[in-house]
């Protein structure tokens, strides 16, 4: 058996955490890398580790920075979090998450009122 490398163990971890902060299981995360699943729980174990050309397309995927997956997360909150997520979109991808971000406060605001009735 392979001895797992520290750095591929808090790398892995770190790629896990952002993961399932994006609310994605290994079976979706592994499609839209395209990866096996058993790679993607073989990397986020640090049974393996990752060629750059995998840490870019990750931190695409998962709108994150390189940072974030090296060395864990770097905002300091939630909201940072998110923030930097959405600066790293596509224009496209940008004005997609703009538009269900006020469909779902406009939710919540009418909720809101109904709870205050």
């Amino acid at each position: 058996m392979k001895e797992k490398k520290q750095l591929n163990i808090e790398i892995g971890a770190h790629i896990q955490a952002a993961r399932e902060a994006a609310g994605l299981t290994q079976e979706r995360f592994a499609e839209l890398l395209p990866m096996a699943p058993q790679n993607v729980s073989a990397v986020e174990r640090g049974a393996v580790g990752i060629s750059l050309k995998t840490l870019v397309r990750i931190c695409e995927v998962l709108s994150v920075s390189g940072d974030t997956l090296l060395f864990g997360r770097t905002e300091e909150n939630d909201a940072d979090w998110i923030a930097a997520r959405l600066k790293r979109l596509p224009p496209l991808k940008f004005k997609i998450a703009c538009d269900m971000i006020n469909t779902m406060f406009e939710a919540l605001a009418s909720t809101a009122e109904d709870l205050e009735r």
